[in-house]
């Protein structure tokens, strides 16, 4: 699966923006993410499962909690397509400006 179609749905990029400020046990996740979305634990357990196998994050056993890190290779993945596309917008906005900025020279 390509990791922007993991990312387009907005509990998994939650998700994920959480586990990039640190570890966290499924638990702690599956509390914030209800609170925010008002899906059922059952439903947040899916969105992990889903980005664990798509790489983004792995889990691990602490006693009776799992604690979930984020896998930085996959958002390396979804940085390397931005920086891919972002020139072409940049080059196009910058474009944008100039010719705003020559129409209101125009019209003075």
């Amino acid at each position: 699966m390509h990791a922007l179609d993991v990312l387009g749905d907005p509990v998994r990029r939650r998700l994920v923006e959480l586990l990039a400020r640190g570890d966290r046990a499924s638990g702690d996740l599956t509390e914030v993410i209800r609170a925010e979305f008002g899906i059922s634990q059952p439903a947040v357990s899916n969105h992990l499962r889903v980005l664990r196998e798509a790489g983004f994050a792995h889990s691990s056993a602490e006693g009776s909690r799992r604690i979930y890190s984020l896998d930085g290779e996959r958002m390396t993945e979804v940085q390397d397509w931005v920086e891919e596309h972002l020139g072409f917008w940049t080059n196009r906005l910058d474009a944008l400006g100039t010719e705003l900025r020559r129409n209101r020279t125009e019209e003075r």
